[in-house]
């Protein structure tokens, strides 16, 4: 019989992550409550624009005491990526880059930047309300992508953020 046990395995590794100096984002003391309700978000002027906008504002929350405003770009592009044998396209890609400011409203002063990108992909197939449908979530789809980046690479820069 195995002395295999799981527990002691889930106990150990958390025991490591406790000793590794882990400290989860949104704890006491980590980064993400730095930034909760602290960022106010360009106003969005497009669909893309929005859902960037909710997707960021559903996880740190709406600025309630803005320290920092976020600025943003979206790019995005839609490429072919199946064709049938009668050069039908069957199935496109939605590429999209972000270029991000986070800059302190205090002294306009840019305190971290980036770059973000990915891409999502949709059915042509259908009829044509069903396709722009698919169009439709994969956009949706990839700002949640997209602003889930950009709130990773915010939460890792928080603390060297001004106070």
């Amino acid at each position: 019989m195995s002395s295999f046990n799981r527990r002691t395995v889930l106990f150990g590794a958390a025991a490591c992550l406790t000793v590794g100096g882990f400290t989860p984002a949104f704890g006491r003391t980590g980064g993400g409550t730095r930034l909760d309700g602290a960022i106010l978000m360009d106003e969005p002027k497009t669909e893309p624009a929005y859902q960037l906008t909710r997707r960021i504002e559903d996880q740190l929350g709406r600025n309630s005491n803005a320290r920092f405003g976020l600025s943003y770009s979206i790019d995005l592009t839609e490429a072919p990526i199946a064709n049938t044998a009668n050069n039908i396209n069957i199935r496109c890609n939605i590429l999209g880059e972000i270029t991000y400011a986070l800059r302190d409203l205090d002294s306009g002063a840019v305190v971290t930047s980036g770059k973000v990108n990915n891409f999502t992909s949709y059915s042509t197939s259908g009829t044509t309300a069903a396709t722009q449908a698919a169009e439709q979530d994969a956009c949706d789809r990839l700002m949640a992508v997209l602003g889930d980046q950009i709130i990773t690479r915010l939460i890792v820069a928080a603390p060297d953020l001004p106070a």
